[in-house]
């Protein structure tokens, strides 16, 4: 496949079930993962999309992940779940756990669902955004899967790039859906460039001498930056605490690396927020004011150069539309891993 060839949403979805079926991982969850991790490549979320399915089946093969897990409620209030995903696929545990926290929230107003021994559950803005279908806010941490950041001015990697999303609804503008990590990339970003022999930016990783680092394949050889310098180094804490620690999930020196550890469950920690509009008043009225308030965003005065002011999820949802619209870009290094794990699986490839 050349760099330009594009993949339908639809056959993309197919392929990634068949290979989770492939390693017995039961027919309806593959589905639920596999719509879970294209709606992410619509996104434009290429880094924790069809991209991660190598990964994800060779720490499968490796017993590292439980492909039957019991998702259950461990403890519970009126407003407060604590899920145990028993080491299932993070994708299942958070719409689990989102699920709860959705109808939780429509008798509540509010309800905090945290999850505890789960895996890497692809982009945060999933499930941010799926309270949003309920007339929600929702509000979305977790720690990552690998650590990568230092304390600020140290040198042992003990965060990582704790990511935090949020979706907000609007009426006629589209949603305001926050996605971020608290290091300036996310390392699926820095995987991603090695994957296409590609540099990164100066700003993104540094050495341990202090220096910039711009080539990918010698990731191991420095750490991420925070976002904000010191203060995205203390946001990334204060997410671990309560995606990680409060849940009783790692965090610190117990994350375990799964990008190098294909056999040792991960315990990932998570937490989801839902907020009813509805409690706080009118649904429509919030989402007009939304709708005032992206309007007059957008139409600020800009800086020289400058051509558009942006809304936090606009591009993504541009992307979503062009992916649906024509298929997900598909590059020829991705398409070559995927082709060599559809021989291994004995799978039909994607065409």
């Amino acid at each position: 496949m050349s760099e330009a060839a594009r993949i339908k949403a639809s056959d993309l979805e197919k392929f990634i079930a068949s290979a989770f079926e492939a390693v017995d991982v039961p027919p309806a969850d593959a589905r639920s993962i596999a719509e879970l991790m294209a709606r992410a490549d619509v996104n434009g979320s290429e880094g924790h999309g069809v991209f991660r399915l190598p990964q994800y089946i060779r720490r499968i093969k490796g017993g590292a992940v439980n492909v039957r897990p019991n998702i259950r409620i461990e403890r519970e209030a009126a407003a407060m779940a604590l899920v145990n995903g028993d080491n299932g696929m993070g994708h299942l545990v958070m719409k689990r756990a989102t699920d709860i926290a959705i109808e939780k929230a429509k008798t509540a107003g509010v309800a905090w669902v945290g999850a505890q021994w789960s895996n890497h559950a692809g982009p945060a803005s999933l499930y941010a955004s799926m309270p949003m279908e309920h007339d929600m806010i929702g509000l979305y941490l977790a720690v990552g899967s690998a650590n990568h950041l230092p304390p600020w001015g140290g040198l042992d990697m003990l965060l990582s790039t704790n990511p935090l999303a949020v979706g907000v609804p609007a009426g006629e503008e589209a949603p305001i859906v926050l996605d971020m990590a608290t290091t300036v990339a996310a390392y699926g970003k820095v995987k991603t460039k090695a994957q296409r022999g590609e540099t990164m930016p100066v700003g993104w990783m540094m050495d341990r001498e202090g220096k910039p680092l711009t080539d990918p394949k010698r990731a191991n050889e420095g750490f991420l930056l925070p976002i904000g310098d010191y203060k995205g180094y203390g946001l990334a804490l204060i997410i671990g605490l309560l995606a990680g620690t409060l849940n009783r999930a790692a965090m610190g020196k117990d994350v375990v690396d799964f990008n190098a550890d294909d056999t040792t469950p991960t315990n990932t920690g998570h937490a989801i927020v839902a907020i009813s509009i509805e409690a706080f008043g009118g649904v429509e009225e919030f989402k007009r004011s939304v709708d005032v308030l992206v309007r007059d965003l957008r139409a600020s005065k800009r800086l020289p150069g400058v051509d558009r002011v942006w809304l936090p999820g606009e591009q993504s949802h541009a992307k979503r539309a062009d992916n649906l619209r024509n298929g997900v870009p598909m590059p020829a290094a991705l398409a070559a891993s995927l082709k060599q794990l559809a021989s291994e699986l004995k799978i039909a490839p994607l065409e």
